[in-house]
């Protein structure tokens, strides 16, 4: 049997988190390995507890989930895994949501979602095989995206033909999935392409490569 994948809840609503927690917890594939009701006590958790990913509120007393978010994914003693957060807001053209990957977060959910998206969100951001909410995310990026395109780095002239393609696709938020199917590849060989794009571009995840794609006039 795999081992579960770790997950620490933090925000400033009790109420909230234990509903969160019960969703969670009811799969045997999902483990809550902690809880913290503000930024600065998710760090204590964080540090402590190493999980897999952190759903993060971004609005919370103390130290809000920006601030939370920088520190944590700054912090060398995660070395070169951090865990994956996802942003938790209430409305979807959410600044500081865009703020928060900008920064490096991998993602945001709206506090309202099924629980079975939820669920699906910890999965795929994970994996690391698509875009939570990808229409959503650029949405988001579209709407707050810089007015001055900045050029692409020299970097993004190092990708081949094939990469390109592969970058476009994965900027729209396709999953691996949708993308072997659409360029007749096995996943395993678009995980590759993806694995290497992200290496070249120096990028932490894919919803990193979406922003890039914004930000230099890609998407």
């Amino acid at each position: 049997m795999s081992v579960p994948i770790r997950v620490v809840l933090v925000d400033d609503q009790a109420l909230f988190r234990a509903g969160i927690r019960m969703v969670v917890a009811s799969q045997p594939d999902l483990e809550v390995v902690g809880e913290a009701g503000d930024g600065a006590e998710a760090l204590r958790v964080i540090r402590a507890t190493r999980p897999d990913v952190v759903l993060m509120d971004i609005r919370m007393p103390v130290m809000d989930g920006l601030t939370a978010t920088a520190e944590l994914l700054a912090d060398t003693s995660f070395a070169d895994t951090p865990p994956r957060v996802v942003m938790l807001t209430t409305f979807d053209l959410d600044e500081a949501a865009a703020r928060a990957i900008r920064q490096g977060a991998s993602g945001f959910l709206l506090k309202d979602a099924d629980p079975e998206f939820l669920l699906a969100a910890i999965r795929t951001v994970h994996a690391g095989s698509a875009v939570i909410a990808a229409s959503a995310t650029r949405d988001l990026f579209a709407h707050f995206a810089a007015p001055a395109v900045r050029p692409a780095p020299p970097a993004f002239e190092e990708l081949t033909d094939r990469e390109r393609e592969i970058f476009a696709l994965a900027a729209r938020g396709l999953s691996n999935a949708e993308i072997a199917q659409r360029e007749f590849l096995s996943e395993a060989t678009v995980k590759t392409h993806i694995s290497r794009i992200l290496a070249k571009l120096a990028l932490r995840d894919r919803v990193q490569l979406v922003v890039f794609a914004f930000e230099h006039g890609l998407a």
